[in-house]
């Protein structure tokens, strides 16, 4: 229940970090400016007390949110491809939140396998190895199959997993609720409908049957790729809490030595799994959403294997569109151009000045060129976009987070390959070339071609559909019976509600 019990969560989550050193560490990591930094320990120190001790032989921030549990590592998996915000010193340390977590034991992961399958794991295969990854809701084994003697990957939720989870997302619910109850401006950032977001992509991630779909329409949807691969997913071997998936061999992609020692070009690498990822999400519309270090590899003929499907992004095609149009902008420095595209996709309030806004945008965009990815602090470019949307009055699309997110994950990943790349040069040919398929005159042709069939199925209805329209125009109009108050008091609140959410659902269309 989302209620004032979970005030109690969001203590100990403050006293945690306090008594591990976390809260100290992450700060000064983070460059948080010496006064809000004195607030933060201010109101953690009386606490302190109150916190999880954690596994001392772990770094602060690491042992803090391992000790709170899998939603926590999933925010300090992010920050982990983050450098540039957390620091490397840091980033390197939350790196093994990614697959060395500790394991459960084996003989529970084979129960698991019984218990979802209906048959022994001798049964099903004649190896079965000890843990090989754990991460935050999942561990894998090896194994080779009975049948067949093909080495799979098998992955099985952790024990409990899914209470653990409910937990820590029912108190995120409530951390919401008391920011927009407390400071009505964040009611703008809609943190409730931005929590509500994450519950559904993080629930989703516990279900391997949905996984296991997910990897199959992402291996068809990139089968033709150069240089990317998906390993299939064994359908006959997996179930809700079990997905076995063909063995992904090759070096992790965040061991840049192991890489060079392999032979492989990691600057080369680095711009790949950038295009691949806008090629992703601007040519099909379904990404990867969770492409950090640990769910990626380079196999020994160079390609890139992506692997572990439980979070995937889905964007609309007009969405893509407007997403390619802001991004081409910034590569052309077309400042005016995506303050426009910002306005007709209704990103900005129509009240507001375009060519203000677009001056705005040119003091974001302008640092980025000229210099290499070394000398841009994201944290306080991150901190002035964030300025420039609420001087805006822009709000919170919840079906880009998940873009925006990944967007960051990636792009570190990338800087970990090659320190010195440039995002922009290399987005630029996988944006030209999907604006050159979808914005000009043959996309145009395509999208009305596309009209035609839609309208044709309705075609012999048409007659059908006018007529009863108009027949319900020429009816007249009858007084409702007469009503109680209260039912009338009811019809007006409803009414009311119902107009809210047009004004809502206008808003963020």
């Amino acid at each position: 229940m989302r209620g004032p019990h979970n005030i109690w969560r969001l203590i100990r989550t403050g006293a945690t970090f306090e008594r591990t050193g976390a809260m100290k560490v992450a700060l000064e990591a983070m460059e948080v400016p010496p006064r809000l930094r004195l607030v933060a320990r201010v109101m953690g120190w009386p606490f302190k007390w109150l916190g999880i001790k954690g596994d001392p032989a772990l770094p602060p921030v690491t042992r803090a949110l391992t000790a709170l549990g899998p939603a926590y590592i999933k925010f300090g998996q992010v920050m982990s491809t983050r450098p540039d915000v957390v620091g490397e010193e840091l980033a390197n340390q939350l790196r093994v939140l990614q697959d060395k977590l500790p394991p459960f034991p084996v003989e529970i992961a084979k129960a698991s396998i019984e218990a979802e399958l209906g048959l022994s794991v001798d049964t099903l295969f004649f190896e079965f190895s000890e843990p090989v990854a754990a991460a935050s809701i999942a561990q894998v084994h090896s194994a080779r199959r009975a049948d067949t003697g093909e080495k799979v990957a098998v992955k099985i939720l952790r024990p409990g997993i899914e209470r653990a989870f409910r937990k820590d997302l029912d108190a995120f619910h409530f951390a919401a609720a008391l920011i927009e109850f407390l400071s009505p401006a964040s009611r703008r950032l809609r943190p409730s409908d931005v929590v509500a977001h994450f519950e559904g992509v993080v629930l989703g991630e516990l279900d391997l049957r949905l996984e296991a779909s997910s990897a199959s329409e992402f291996a068809a949807n990139t089968e033709r790729d150069k240089g990317f691969s998906v390993p299939a997913p064994h359908w006959d071997l997996s179930a809700k809490r079990v997905m076995t998936l063909g063995w992904a061999e090759g070096v992790p992609l965040g061991e840049v030595a192991a890489i060079r020692a392999a032979g492989h070009d990691p600057d080369a690498l680095g711009e790949r799994v950038l295009q691949l990822f806008l090629s992703h999400a601007l040519r099909d519309g379904y990404f990867h959403g969770d492409m950090h270090h640990g769910n990626l590899k380079v196999a020994p003929n160079g390609d890139i294997i992506a692997y572990d499907f439980g979070i995937m992004g889905q964007i609309d095609e007009y969405t893509r569109r407007v997403y390619a149009e802001i991004l081409m902008g910034f590569i052309h420095r077309n400042y005016r151009r995506i303050a426009e595209v910002h306005f007709e996709a209704g990103y900005v309030p129509r009240d507001r000045d375009v060519d203000e806004f677009a001056r705005a945008l040119r003091a974001v965009g302008e640092p980025i060129f000229g210099m290499n990815a070394t000398g841009i602090s994201m944290a306080r470019l991150l901190a002035y976009l964030f300025e420039v949307t609420e001087r805006f009055g822009m709000r919170t699309r919840t079906e880009l987070i998940l873009l925006q997110r990944t967007m960051v994950v990636v792009e570190g990943v990338a800087r970990s390959l090659n320190p010195s790349i440039n995002m922009w040069n290399v987005a630029q040919p996988v944006v030209e070339t999907y604006i050159r398929q979808n914005l000009g005159p043959r996309a145009m042709l395509r999208d009305l071609s596309r009209t035609a069939v839609v309208l044709g199925r309705f075609g012999p209805r048409l007659p059908e559909i006018v007529e009863k329209v108009l027949n319900h125009h020429a009816e007249p109009l009858t007084p409702p019976p007469p009503k109680s108050r209260w039912h009338l008091a009811g019809v007006l609140f409803a009414g009311g509600v119902l107009v809210l959410i047009g004004v809502i659902a206008g808003q963020m269309l």
